[in-house]
């Protein structure tokens, strides 16, 4: 049975992000309000939990997984930013974008497309995922909360907590979401590349 936390979505309750932090801390799995829609999230390198994430939404090996990170200097740490590649992030971040970027050695392959080797990388512009990530003090790896068969994320929490409570470690209830995803922009070569219009302005990228 997963934890239910109704947050503030402006002003986030302190104590309650950092129950939320403790239990994806030991492992847990569980769903975030982003400035898009929910998400799916877990610790980085949690293998049990990926292995969860990987059943619930019968995803590819060949997923890209995002890491939701909290600024530019975490960014660095998981991604390959060239000079070009860092000016478009920062004039575009944080927000609705996912960024395919070259991953890092630091990024463990379970996270990553496997013949690629790259990784989406966001900044979202939640109070509660932003707080999340501070309280953290690391990225956490996410995907969409798209159940498999069904084209449109979950953006209810209750109809999240009843369908999955018994797959959940953990519901963050921070209100409606909506529906749309993140923009997604390839920028592992010369010319960014589209893959996926969502909520972000991809009109700079084109």
């Amino acid at each position: 049975m997963s934890q239910f936390f109704q947050i503030h979505p402006d002003n986030p309750q302190a104590r309650l992000i950092k129950q939320a932090a403790d239990i994806l801390r030991q492992g847990g799995l569980a769903v975030i309000p982003t400035d898009c829609a929910y998400a799916l999230a877990c610790r980085i390198g949690d293998k049990k939990a990926t292995e969860r994430m990987h059943r619930l939404r019968q995803l590819s090996p060949k997923h890209n997984f995002t890491l939701l990170c909290r600024d530019f200097s975490e960014l660095a740490t998981f991604a390959k930013v060239d000079n070009s590649q860092y000016r478009l992030l920062k004039a575009h971040t944080p927000g609705a974008f996912t960024f395919i970027l070259a991953a890092t050695r630091e990024v463990p392959r379970l996270l990553m497309h496997p013949k690629k080797r790259t990784i989406g990388i966001r900044v979202p512009a939640n109070p509660i995922a932003m707080d999340l990530l501070q309280e953290m003090g690391e990225p956490l790896m996410t995907t969409s909360l798209i159940l498999p068969g069904e084209d449109l994320p979950l953006s209810d929490p209750y109809e999240i907590r009843e369908r999955l409570e018994h797959q959940l470690d953990l519901v963050l209830d921070g209100g409606f979401c909506g529906f749309e995803s993140t923009t997604v922009i390839d920028l592992t070569e010369d010319v960014p590349e589209l893959l996926r219009q969502g909520v972000g302005d991809a009109s700079a990228f084109l």
